[in-house]
């Protein structure tokens, strides 16, 4: 039995439906991640399992229904994309704060405080403001704040999206293990590929209020459901027709209406089956990216940077089914998705 289970969930503004139908598990331990544009619902979806956004369907933990419960009996904690930490308290202050609500006594704040402060990898800090820290610290401890009663369900709502690439994906490392050591069950939302895969064990696609596929990770990653999602999750094209099964027929994959591949699904290989001319070059740190006119269309493909390629050269192209996908249904969603 799932630990948070979501049925029909729905919230309408004014008549119109911001989040429709949306179903949802997340079994005990495990994180899963709401993966979808800005706009699509998923904030509004995350404060309705909370319990902060009037909204129709059922809401259950366990065998419970809790769709009726204030969110402060829920037992679920929210953390927000800036934290939300009081300026004024110290960073112990700031991680003991639900604790001290529930009026638990002195020793037992204190001894909790430093147990998430070395989790979070903040333990000589206790005693800072939080205008003292980093983006990346403040981060930590709001995390460990909302750790600090042990919620049954952690809810994330894009607790990364502030910080800057680089830093963005080493904590998101670090969150993961966190919530991994803590055995934390979490539900989080997020525009970021990276920080989808990074962070949790199963994914949802969200598109214009609606969750349109979920799974384990590599599930939904293997077997997109239609090409907006495909797109969406990064491969680089979706090609229907003759050319899908043509590049099915040489990646060894059984046909389908559409395949959609990664960029580095076609690559340069002297004793590819598909040839080509290309037409166009981009030299990248890790690899050479190439736009390669072949009898299917042109098609995207990669080369080692230690080719001396240009256009009009002529080359030949191994399929590599592992870097591609068979697709069950077709799109009029545009074919080739932006860099």
């Amino acid at each position: 039995m799932s630990a948070l289970s979501v049925r029909g969930l729905t919230v309408t503004y004014d008549g119109t439906p911001a989040v429709l139908g949306a179903d949802l598990d997340v079994d005990d331990g495990r994180v899963l991640a709401v993966l979808g544009p800005s706009g699509c619902g998923k904030s509004t979806l995350l404060r309705a399992i909370a319990g902060l956004e009037p909204a129709t369907g059922r809401v259950g933990w366990h065998d419970t229904d809790v769709s009726t419960v204030p969110t402060h009996r829920r037992g679920f904690a929210l953390m927000f994309q800036d934290g939300q930490l009081f300026p004024q308290l110290s960073v112990a202050r700031n991680v003991g704060y639900p604790l001290r609500i529930r009026r638990t006594t002195r020793a037992a704040t204190a001894a909790r405080v430093a147990e998430l402060l070395d989790l979070v990898g903040l333990s000589g800090l206790a005693d800072r403001l939080p205008t003292t820290l980093s983006g990346g610290e403040r981060q930590r401890v709001a995390l460990a704040r909302a750790l600090a009663a042990a919620p049954r369900l952690l809810l994330l709502d894009e607790p990364l999206s502030a910080l800057d690439a680089g830093l963005r994906q080493r904590l998101a490392e670090d969150l993961r293990r966190i919530l991994v050591e803590a055995g934390t069950t979490a539900l989080m939302v997020t525009h970021d590929h990276e920080e989808a895969f990074a962070v949790a064990d199963d994914l949802a696609v969200m598109r214009a209020g609606r969750i349109v596929q979920s799974g384990p990770i590599a599930e939904v990653w293997r077997a997109p459901v239609d090409p907006d999602t495909a797109l969406f999750l990064g491969y680089a094209r979706v090609i229907h027709g003759r050319a899908a099964d043509g590049i099915a027929d040489a990646a060894g994959l059984p046909d389908g209406s559409a395949v959609a591949l990664r960029r580095s699904a076609l690559s340069v290989a002297d004793d590819g089956p598909l040839a080509g001319e290309i037409v166009d070059v981009r030299t990248t740190p890790g690899q050479l990216r190439l736009v390669v006119r072949t009898e299917l269309g042109e098609l995207d493909a990669v080369a080692s940077l230690d080719r001396r390629l240009a256009p009009g050269d002529g080359v030949r192209l191994r399929a590599d089914g592992t870097r591609m996908a068979t697709l069950p249904g077709r799109s009029d969603a545009r074919e080739r998705a932006l860099d």
